[in-house]
């Protein structure tokens, strides 16, 4: 369907129904979530006196995840038969996650309250008032007043905070002067520095030799440790830890010649066109250290293809690598055959190998190319490319005066150079592996040059083997257009951009002074051990934004929000799918087994709470010690109880599926999970029952910890197709599961 994309302001409403927006108006008014969203409770009926048998019935209808997104709220020893919960509802926005542009989460704060009499009864009060603070008391913020009933009222967005109720008098004003009666604190203040010394001495010292000791090499020549993060201590007697596995770098034959990597270059296709692919071994150095590591046509990032929409070509791959590979076209509604997953689509292709990929590419937008075999060493290692489809529709994006393609990753660099991988199964299986340097386009230190005014297209995605980015340009304003598969029902102003592994999001900018500006990476890290929250940022690139201006201006494009009318009258035409029940379900869970000692007892320390998204590796050697041979990562289908590959989904050409997906707090590390799906295209409706506003069509989403998404799957493509967590170290260690879209019949009873 051809894209009109108007420049047209969100205002007035008449304007929007008259351009097929009655949908998205229709859909925006109904209520913000649904009657059984709530992660709360009702209060407990031992409140009421209510008897056992009534407490087991409450218990058994209290949501897995509970703990994570619900305060239960203590009255004063006075007050018994008062009660309370918050919870901590998803603010609407168009990233899975609510955080600020600092990275600290925020939530919408929702208070079911009973039991509270007569404030008089209580002293010289006359109303109850709720407050949000510190674990220090400060500051204190007035959310407003509340009385029995359920109340909205304020944001959360502080990483530990506490929440009270207080009698106050008439016109208390901004400072609590009354008696608190109802109190609470913060999921997230259950995270407290831990007596780790209480572990016995056994768990800091090595184990005595066993066959997995004698299969490993551990001396300091073979296995290069990842280096401790700098803001977090690494624990006593842990430099024994190795993973149960050999190390693996790039293995280059003697005498060969290793170019170095260039720069990408642009490929522009046509229908037709033919593009020849060579992975192989590339020389890159990295702030002065010089390193073995893989490239497309001695690339880094691969070719940057440009094709236009609804256009085919060919790409003749040849494998130059030590191992074998093959070639993912990622987001691309392609032939199946082509899809490039070995043991589904084709063989794996070995080293010296070649295979011919034929690709269409339907739908405009930023996609990408990377690996679908041993993602975890050779995406990490630089294989991966862009792929943009230019839109037949001239309109389709707003004017710009330049675009930019940004691929984000990072890299783990220890003293003695690359940190190894794992030979017969991935290292970091239960976090995946962060990097400690941070690329953009493969580079350390990344600039982009612009002119004062000028209108910057910024075309991001995240190529990183497990790290989530919070992108945010200081003192500028972003547009948020479009993500994976097109364009936003409406442009909306954003102050910075979720993006995790696998994610594409399409972003204007407009630079209205002149000099550098850092794009930053700002999240919040933890220490686990020690129980705290630590700001981090890092530059990832900076844009030197030169004085003269920009010719011809944007400014008045810039500043309108345009409405895609065609957007929405597409997504409309599934409207009717949004509210009813779901067809599938699946739980993300994982299994653990023979872990070394002290990381089994240190991680069992930490699952008192489990943030949304873990930001970053402050966990180093732990997380690197676990390898596929201590932990699986699961999909769960809830009908039957089937997992991963078991998994039997068989549907038809033309079906609308409903899924819902259910992140379990209850994994021994629980993590958020980037999930993809290959060939189609789906909706995120709704996260933690909250439902989405402003949709686009995705092929991957965010599922926080704890949390659980209802999106809506078009099946539009046959063949066998994979649903797998992108982070590469849990697809690797078995979070994969391939359904079958069939033209001609659907699963037999």
């Amino acid at each position: 369907m051809p894209r009109t994309g108007r420049s047209i302001p969100l205002r007035p409403w008449a304007l929007l129904i008259a351009l097929g927006g009655a949908v998205l108006l229709a859909r925006t008014a109904l209520p913000e979530s649904s009657p059984d969203s709530s992660f709360c409770p009702p209060p407990s009926p031992m409140a009421d006196g209510g008897s056992p048998e009534a407490l087991a019935a409450w218990s058994a209808d209290v949501p897995a995840s509970t703990d994570l997104y619900c305060i239960n709220l203590i009255a004063i020893p006075e007050l018994l038969e008062a009660a309370g919960t918050v919870e901590l509802r998803r603010p609407p926005g168009p990233f899975d996650i609510s955080v600020g542009t600092d990275g600290t989460p925020r939530f919408r704060l929702v208070f079911q309250l009973r039991g509270l009499p007569d404030p008089s009864r209580l002293g010289p009060y006359s109303t109850y008032v709720a407050w949000l603070t510190t674990p220090v008391l400060t500051p204190m913020v007035r959310l407003g007043e509340v009385a029995n009933g359920e109340f909205e009222i304020g944001v959360a967005d502080f990483n530990k905070f506490l929440i009270l109720v207080s009698a106050e008098p008439s016109g208390g004003g901004a400072e609590r002067k009354g008696r608190i009666v109802l109190r609470g604190s913060s999921p997230s203040s259950r995270m407290r520095d831990h007596d780790v010394m209480a572990l016995p001495l056994s768990a800091f010292t090595p184990p005595p030799s066993d066959t997995a000791e004698q299969r490993v090499p551990v001396g300091p020549d073979v296995w290069t440790m990842p280096p401790v993060h700098p803001r977090v201590a690494m624990l006593p007697g842990l430099d024994w830890l190795r993973p149960d596995a050999n190390p693996y770098l790039p293995e280059v034959p003697a005498g060969a010649k290793i170019p170095f990597a260039r720069p990408r270059q642009l490929a522009t296709l046509r229908d037709g066109d033919t593009l020849r692919l060579e992975a192989g071994h590339v020389r890159r150095t990295i702030h002065g250290r010089t390193f073995t590591m893989y490239g497309f046509n001695e690339q880094y990032p691969g070719p940057l293809i440009h094709v236009p929409q609804d256009a085919e070509i060919i790409v003749q791959f040849t494998n130059n690598l030590d191992l074998p590979t093959s070639v993912h076209w990622h987001g691309i509604r392609l032939d199946n055959r082509f899809d490039g997953v070995p043991g589904v689509t084709q063989e794996p292709v070995e080293p010296g190998g070649r295979f011919t990929y034929v690709i269409r590419f339907p739908d405009a937008g930023l996609y990408w190319y990377h690996p679908h075999h041993r993602e975890d060493i050779q995406q990490d290692l630089g294989l991966y490319g862009n792929m943009f489809v230019r839109p037949t529709d001239p309109s389709y994006f707003g004017p710009a005066n330049r675009e930019e393609f940004l691929m984000l990753d990072d890299l783990l660099i220890g003293k003695a150079g690359l940190v190894p991988y794992g030979a017969e199964t991935p290292t970091h299986a239960v976090m995946g592996r962060f990097g400690n340097v941070m690329l953009v386009n493969g580079e350390p230190d990344y600039r982009i040059t612009a002119r004062t005014g000028d209108v910057v297209r910024l075309l991001l995605t995240n190529v990183s083997n497990t790290r989530t980015f919070n992108l945010s340009l200081p003192g500028t304003r972003m547009k948020l257009v479009g993500s994976d598969l097109g364009l936003y029902e409406r442009e909306m102003w954003v102050d910075h951009v979720v993006i995790a592994p696998a994610e594409r999001y399409v972003v204007d900018v407009r630079f209205e002074t002149d000099g550098p500006l850092p794009l930053l990476n700002r999240v919040q890290g933890i220490d686990h051990v020690f129980g705290y929250f630590f700001p981090e940022e890092d530059t990832l690139a900076v844009i030197d934004v030169r004085p003269e201006r920009a010719e011809p201006d944007h400014a008045a494009a810039f500043e309108t929000l345009r409405l895609h009318a065609d957007v929405v009258e597409e997504i409309g035409a599934y409207a009717a799918e949004f509210d009813r029940p779901v067809d599938h379900e699946l739980v993300l869970h994982m299994q653990v087994d023979s872990l070394p000692f002290v990381v089994d007892r240190v991680m069992r320390l930490d699952s008192a709470y489990f943030p949304p998204v873990e930001w970053s590796g402050t966990m180093p050697m732990m997380n690197w010690a676990t390898t596929g041979r201590n932990v699986q990562w699961i999909l769960r289908d809830s009908d039957t109880g089937l997992e991963n590959r078991d998994i039997e989904w068989w549907f038809e050409v033309g079906d609308v599926v409903k899924l819902r997906l259910v992140n379990t707090r209850a994994a021994f590390h629980a993590m958020q999970h980037p999930i993809h799906i290959h060939g189609q295209r789906f909706l995120v409706l709704s996260v933690n029952g909250v439902p989405n506003e402003n949709l686009v069509w995705k092929d991957t989403m965010l599922l926080p910890v704890g949390s659980s998404s209802e999106i809506l799957l078009e099946l539009s493509n046959p063949g066998d197709w994979m649903l797998h967590c992108h982070i590469a170290e849990h697809l690797a260690v078995g979070m994969a599961m391939v359904f079958r879209v069939d033209p001609n019949e659907r699963m037999p009873n």
